[in-house]
């Protein structure tokens, strides 16, 4: 087994009902598990890939900053359209 630590957690009756509820319901086989996930589910949402909150949010901003967005078809048929004059100029 991995090692483990032994924390105590203290939460509001609702929570603790939630978590008592998923044992009792065999969704999970220990309040240790739910904790577990929640902690594991609430560190990968923080982790944002190395991103903090703040350099989301600058990335967001520069993303509207930088105008109105291409529809991808308008690009690709301007692309098929190089690519025709180009084959058509080595013709």
């Amino acid at each position: 087994m991995a090692d483990v630590e032994k924390m105590t957690v203290v939460l509001p009756p609702d929570m603790a009902g939630a978590v008592r509820d998923a044992v009792q319901t065999g969704q999970y086989a220990s309040t240790s598990e739910v904790i577990g996930e929640a902690v594991r589910e609430w560190h990968d949402r923080r982790d944002l890939l190395g991103y903090t909150v703040d350099d989301l949010r600058d990335l967001v901003q520069a993303g509207l900053d930088s105008g109105p967005s291409i529809d991808a078809e308008e690009v690709f048929a301007g692309l098929r359209e190089r690519l025709r004059t180009h084959l058509s100029d080595d013709i």
